[in-house]
C-alpha cells in the first residue's frame, strides 16, 4: 500500500471518532459550562501525568521485548507485575493526598482519579500488547471506538442528569469495554516472568520514557499549571480551545506514524542518510492542514469559540496561539521521528528534555505573570526552541533540505483563503445582522468555503502536491493530469 493511502487510511479512522468527540464537547460546554469542563480537564491533567508516572516507558518496552520474539507470554506477564505494582503506587499517593486533589480540582473527585488511573493503565498495557503482537491496525480501530464509545456513554448520563461524575463514568466505561475487547482479540496468555524478564522492560523503559514525558508536557502541563493559578472557567475554555487545536493535528500525527516503520526500515537496510526523502515528505505535508487552520483561527477564532457558547469567545486569541504552536510543534515531531527511527534516540532525549524543561518553567512564569494567554505563548516558544534543537541534532545525521517552496505554496494558498473568508464574513455581517442566531451554519458555510479555496489554489499551484494527490488515489482524474 502506498504511504499516502496509508496515512489517508489513519487520518480517516482517527478522524472519525475525532469528529464525534469534537461535536460531544460542544454538547458538553452548552450543557454544563465551562466551570464543570475546567474540572473534567484537570482530573484528566492529573490521571495523564499519574499514569504517565504509573507507566515511566514500560508500555513501549512491552512492545518492544513482545515484538522481538523471545518469550512473549513471559513479557506479558512482566509487564503485569511491574505495572501493577506501579498502579498500586500511584492510587496509593492519590489516597493519602485526596484532600489536596479534590482543593485542586474543585470538587471530591478522588475516588474518579483512581479509577481512571486503574482504566487508563489497563488500556495502555493491552495496546502495547497488541502493538508487540504486530496489530496495529486492531489498535488504531478500537482507539477510534473508544472515542465514539466515551461521547455515546457520556451524552447519555449527562441528559439523565450526571454533570461531572457522567462525563468521568463514560470515560471509565469506555476504556474498560475496549480493552476487554482488545484483550479478547489478543488471546493473552501471560506466563510467570524471571527476573531477567523484568530487568529487561527496565533497561528498555529507562531510554524510552523521556519522549512519553515530552508528549504528556506538550499536551497538558499548560493545563496543569492553570489549575493553580486560575479559576475552573479559565481552565475549562482553554481546554476547549486546545482540543479544536488538536483536532487539526491529527493529519500530521498520520504522517509520522506511518512514516516511521518505512524510515526504521530503510535506515537499517542501507544508512541514515537513505532516510532524507521520507524526512522531506515529512515537512512537506506536516502542517497541510494546519497551516489554514491557523490563518482560519485568526479570521474567526471568535466566532468558531461562540459555538461552545458566549463565555468561549474569550478564549479566541488562545486557539490562535495554540495552533501556532501546534504548527511548529507538529515540524519538530516529524524530526524526532527521523532521530528515533535511524535509532538515535540518544539525541531525541536530549531534544525532549530541553523542551520540557523550557516548558515547564515558561508556563509557571508566564501564567504567574500575565495570566492564562500567557500558557498558550509558553508553549508557542518552547515548541520553537525544540524545533530548533532537533533541527541541529537532525541535519547533523540526516542531509535532508527543508522544502520551502512547497511549504510557501501552502502559506500562499492559506493566505488567500485568509483574504476570501475575510472579505465574506464582513460582507455578510454588514448585510445580515441576524446571523448570530446562526452561527454555527455561518462558520460551516465559512469553513466549507476556506476549505474549498484552500486546496484548489494549492492545486494549482503545487505539482508536488497534484502528483502525490493522483498517486494516491484508486483512479485517475484527468484534471491533475
Amino acid at each position: 500500500m502506498r504511504l499516502g493511502q496509508t496515512s489517508a487510511i489513519y487520518f480517516v479512522s482517527k478522524l472519525v471518532g475525532s469528529a464525534l468527540g469534537f461535536l460531544a464537547t460542544i454538547y458538553f460546554a452548552r450543557e454544563l459550562g465551562e466551570v464543570v469542563l475546567g474540572q473534567y480537564a484537570l482530573v484528566l491533567v492529573l490521571v495523564t501525568w499519574l499514569g504517565a508516572a504509573g507507566k515511566l516507558g514500560f508500555s513501549s518496552a512491552i512492545t518492544k521485548r513482545i515484538s522481538e520474539g523471545n518469550d512473549p507470554e513471559k513479557f506479558i506477564g512482566a509487564g503485569i507485575v511491574v505495572m501493577s505494582v506501579l498502579i498500586s503506587t500511584m492510587s496509593l499517593l492519590v489516597i493519602i493526598f485526596r484532600s489536596q486533589i479534590n482543593a485542586y480540582v474543585g470538587a471530591p473527585i478522588a475516588g474518579f482519579v483512581v479509577l481512571l488511573l486503574f482504566v487508563t493503565l489497563y488500556k495502555s498495557f493491552v495496546n502495547a500488547s497488541l502493538k508487540g503482537n504486530h496489530l496495529v491496525h486492531v489498535d488504531a480501530i478500537l482507539s477510534s471506538t473508544k472515542q465514539v464509545v466515551r461521547a455515546i456513554i457520556q451524552i447519555l448520563l449527562v441528559v439523565v442528569g450526571f454533570g461531572l461524575s457522567g462525563m468521568l463514568w463514560g470515560y471509565a466505561v469506555a476504556y474498560i469495554i475496549t480493552a476487554t475487547l482488545g484483550l479478547w482479540i489478543l488471546g493473552l496468555r501471560p506466563a510467570i516472568p524471571q527476573k531477567h524478564h523484568v530487568v529487561s522492560l527496565f533497561n528498555y523503559a529507562k531510554f524510552s520514557w523521556l519522549g512519553t514525558m515530552r508528549s504528556r508536557t506538550f499536551d497538558s502541563v499548560d493545563i496543569a499549571v492553570l489549575g493553580v493559578f486560575v479559576t475552573q472557567g479559565f481552565v475549562g475554555i482553554y481546554s476547549v480551545a486546545w482540543s479544536l487545536s488538536k483536532f487539526l493535528d491529527i493529519f500530521g500525527s498520520a504522517i509520522s506514524t506511518t512514516l516511521f516503520p518505512e524510515m526504521s526500515k530503510i535506515s537499517a537496510e542501507k544508512s541514515a542518510h537513505a532516510a532524507a526523502g521520507l524526512t522531506e515528505d515529512a515537512l512537506t505535508y506536516g502542517g497541510l492542514i494546519l497551516i489554514p487552520g491557523l490563518v482560519g483561527a485568526y479570521f474567526l477564532g471568535d466566532r468558531l469559540m461562540l459555538i461552545y457558547g458566549e463565555a468561549f469567545v474569550a478564549g479566541a486569541e488562545v486557539l490562535t496561539l495554540l495552533i501556532a504552536a501546534l504548527l511548529i510543534y507538529t515540524y519538530n515531531k516529524q524530526l524526532l521521528n527521523t532521530l528515533n527511527a535511524i535509532d538515535r534516540p540518544n539525541l531525541a532525549f536530549r531534544v525532549n528534555a530541553v523542551f520540557i524543561i523550557i516548558n515547564v518553567i515558561l508556563n509557571f512564569v508566564l501564567i504567574w505573570q500575565i495570566g492564562w494567554v500567557g500558557a498558550a505563548i509558553a508553549t508557542l516558544v518552547s515548541a520553537s526552541i525544540g524545533l530548533v534543537f532537533a533541527f541541529y541534532y537532525t541535519q547533523k545525521l540526516v542531509p535532508f533540505s527543508i522544502p520551502y517552496a512547497e511549504i510557501m505554496r501552502q502559506w500562499v494558498a492559506a493566505l488567500s483563503m485568509g483574504l476570501m473568508i475575510f472579505i465574506a464574513r464582513r460582507t455578510t455581517e454588514a448585510n445580515f445582522t441576524w446571523l448570530d442566531s446562526y452561527n454555527t451554519a455561518f462558520i460551516i458555510v465559512l469553513v466549507a468555503l476556506g476549505a474549498t479555496v484552500y486546496f484548489t489554489i494549492l492545486l494549482g499551484i503545487s505539482t508536488r502536491f497534484r502528483t502525490t494527490i493522483k498517486n494516491n488515489l484508486p483512479f485517475d482524474i484527468q484534471l491533475l493530469n
